[in-house]
């Protein structure tokens, strides 16, 4: 080849050229090898491409046996070209056939060659095939001319790929982007969603390769990088971190990347051989991709998304690209796309044009599920690889109920989900039928059915949904969707709406609960590093550990609920001491009240979260000093199982229907009944019709649940003999099973239970 980077230039304004004729693929790839033959005076240029069966199959070649395309095929792993594929690297052999890797095919012809160069051809981080050139004599190619093949392939990846050349791996991205395809996940809310997707965090789609302008494109690189660096280090200057979307150990990781000399200098190799900045970011970011996918080290791999990120913003920045939570364009039908998110992220979103919620990672008890559905957004999480399927604008639909995802889907599939939508939404009309009846058992037990809410958007639900009251208002929501802190003025016009929206009806405010993974854009909280952030600094220990924070909630909410009811509890309480320390806040401001003669609530009753196990074995001692109970299942049940509910490795290892979760609740529902502390269920547990049944079962008789989800419930309550089903509970709590899933479900089918 050339010793002058115009030589690769050159090559690659032919195949421009090329790609524009309107001939068919073959013919194409026929001219294309041809021509990077004669560019890089090789005696051979062959290409294969990744097949359906997952086969590197000789898709076409100049120098060899034209019989042998289509023909000659090669597992991942065999022969030198099946080498490069496995391991995603070029070779360079000046005498490939005395490689122990060598493997000879006979109906190629190719004994007569001695050279090989052999590079991948890499799509989105994939090899979709194998780009070979050989000659007869024994040299060992430049690295120029190994460069220059690479930029090559990765314009022939484009080729093949528009071109529906390569054969698709079930659960690799779909290449073309354009057929219809199925992602089965897991179900994270219930509801059925027809919309277009919006990537959360857009990928800036790469169309123009080659470049006009090489010294111009070098300059543009540079100055993108460059900014990018900048950002990153004002990123670090500031607070505000929650903004800038990464934690600070993070953004030092990106820095120091970002300021890789040999990052940026592969990238502006890249750009000498012809590619445009653009396209130059995405060849070394593909060429990172595939080695990272490849490494043993956890850790190694897991590094992958620090440089996807790095990659993308620097794209980004190119191209001026803006995120979809900033863009006011959003459609209203949007289905949102991220590999996960946070619960403030997810209300960045305009609530009235969000449909549905696909997440590639999550877990069914992280917050940001709990605010979907508390919002009534169709959620599926563990959605494995939709970045790599999804375009945005793609039209979607998302069946929170099974789980499943459709990516361009048929008219057939839209119809069929167009009638299961008009089925929910006849079911949804059963249950405002009986909005205005109380929830009471067969057997004549009143069920007291509370709805969660957390802003004051969610205030006409209680009316909707036929509640009781609210049994759980998430104080934190309004913290975490301002831009800083809540003034006390602010506070109290909520805490005001909320209480004369429920009137009569009862409001329980649980102070604010951040930290974990909610956390506050106005508050260092990000910057504190802890390998269990589940089990560390937050709720309650940070409202304790700055009281000045808690006394002025409080004072909000006394000052809110002057000549009202207030019922006000303390999240994350491991022991009674913890509680006294809060109540007496309490007690002090209600003091200040009274000293300045101002009005108190008409009455207040203070209680607990119960989250933590180590409290239950102090309930008897606790109870007496405790005007109401609450149990958090969500925490209780991931600190009972010592598993993170955030972590999709073992968020579903545990079911709420086991035997050791429902004799410990059994446990604490008698404890509270023997003491007579009222006792309700506030976690997502009691949201889903079967796990309610089994807590009517247990004795409980008041739970608090999505608004979505009081109908359901309701319709489940009527239809039960709560005595009967106790009794036959009795019989489960002493099995040996992972759960009783199967016999509750029983159960409800022989006694017709609507669940």
């Amino acid at each position: 080849m050339p010793g002058s980077v115009g030589g690769p230039r050159i090559l690659l304004r032919r195949l421009r050229e090329v790609m524009a004729e309107p001939e068919s693929a073959q013919k194409r790839l026929d001219k294309i090898v041809v021509l990077i033959a004669a560019n890089m005076v090789a005696e051979v240029c062959s290409v294969y491409l990744m097949n359906e069966a997952r086969e590197l199959e000789l898709s076409a070649t100049e120098g060899l046996k034209p019989s042998a395309v289509h023909a000659t095929r090669l597992r991942v792993g065999e022969g030198l070209v099946g080498d490069i594929a496995a391991h995603a690297r070029p070779l360079n052999l000046a005498d490939a056939q005395s490689h122990p890797g060598f493997a000879y095919r006979p109906e190629t012809g190719e004994e007569i060659y001695k050279s090989l160069m052999g590079v991948p051809i890499l799509r989105s981080g994939k090899v979709v095939g194998v780009l070979v050139v050989q000659n007869r004599t024994k040299r060992h190619y430049t690295e120029e001319e190994v460069e220059a093949l690479q930029t090559v392939a990765m314009v022939l990846a484009e080729v093949v790929a528009v071109a529906e050349l390569i054969g698709d791996e079930p659960g690799d991205p779909d290449l073309k982007r354009q057929r219809p395809f199925h992602i089965q996940g897991t179900s994270f809310a219930e509801g059925i969603a027809l919309g277009h997707a919006v990537l959360h965090e857009p990928r800036v789609h790469v169309t123009k390769l080659i470049a006009e302008d090489t010294e111009l494109e070098l300059k543009r690189l540079e100055q993108a990088v460059y900014a990018l660096r900048g950002s990153i280090d004002d990123m670090l200057e500031t607070e505000d971190l929650s903004h800038a979307g990464e934690h600070r150990e993070v953004l030092q990781a990106y820095r120091m990347f970002a300021n890789d000399r040999g990052w940026l200098q592969r990238m502006l190799e890249a750009v000498k051989t012809g590619l445009t900045a653009e396209a130059a970011v995405e060849r070394v970011q593909n060429d990172t991709r595939a080695r990272l996918q490849r490494a043993a080290d956890p850790y190694i791999r897991d590094r992958l998304h620090d440089f996807d990120d790095l990659a993308n913003r620097l794209l980004r920045q190119l191209t001026g690209v803006t995120l979809a939570s900033l863009s006011a364009n959003l459609p209203n039908d949007a289905i949102i796309i991220a590999r996960n998110m946070g619960p403030a992220e997810l209300l960045d979103y305009d609530k009235e044009r969000l449909r549905g919620l696909v997440l590639e990672e999550g877990a069914p008890n992280a917050h940001v599920s709990i605010v979907a559905r508390a919002f009534g957004i169709a959620t599926v999480g563990r959605a494995e690889d939709i970045l790599e399927h999804v375009e945005p604008g793609d039209a979607i639909i998302v069946d929170g109920d099974t789980g499943e995802v459709y990516l361009r889907p048929s008219q057939e599939v839209i119809a069929s989900y167009s009638e299961k939508a008009r089925f929910r939404a006849r079911k949804q009309e059963q249950y405002k039928a009986i909005r205005g009846e109380p929830a009471i058992t067969l057997d004549g037990e009143k069920i007291d059915l509370y709805v969660n809410a957390g802003l004051q958007v969610d205030l006409p639900h209680l009316e909707e949904a036929g509640a009781e009251g609210i049994g759980l208002f998430r104080t934190e929501l309004q913290f975490m969707i301002a831009s800083t802190l809540p003034s006390l003025r602010d506070q109290i016009e909520l805490y005001k709406a909320v209480l004369v929206h429920a009137g009569d009806k009862p409001a329980v405010f649980r102070t604010l609960d951040i930290g974990g993974d909610k956390m506050l854009p106005y508050m260092n909280l990000a910057a504190l590093k802890e390998e269990n952030p589940a089990l560390g600094w937050r709720a309650i220990r940070i409202s304790l550990d700055r009281p000045a924070l808690l006394r002025h909630q409080i004072r909000a909410l006394l000052t809110a609920a002057a000549g009202r009811s207030l019922r006000i509890m303390f999240p994350m309480v491991a022991e009674i001491a913890e509680f006294r320390r809060a109540k007496a806040l309490v007690d002090k401001e209600i003091a200040r009240l009274e000293k300045f003669g101002k009005e108190k609530p008409a009455v207040l009753e203070v209680g607990t979260m119960l989250e933590v196990p180590s409290l239950v074995w102090q309930l008897d001692t606790l109870l007496p000093e405790v005007d109401f109970v609450s149990i958090g299942s969500n925490d209780l049940l991931q600190f009972l199982f010592a598993s993170d509910r955030g972590n999709p490795r073992v968020a579903t290892r545990y079911d709420f229907l086991s035997p050791a979760v429902l004799s410990f609740l059994r446990h604490i529902v008698k404890t509270c009944q023997a003491h007579g502390t009222p006792l309700t269920l506030c976690g997502e547990m009691s949201g889903r019709p079967l796990e309610a049944m089994a807590l009517v079962g247990l004795g409980l008789r008041r739970v608090s649940m999505s608004p979505a989800a009081i109908g359901p419930v309701k319709m489940m309550v009527r239809s039960l003999d709560a005595a009967k089903l106790a009794a036959f509970m009795e019989g489960l709590y002493a099995l040996p099973d992972r759960s009783v899933r199967e016999q509750l479900a029983a159960f409800a089918e022989e006694n017709g239970v609507a669940i």
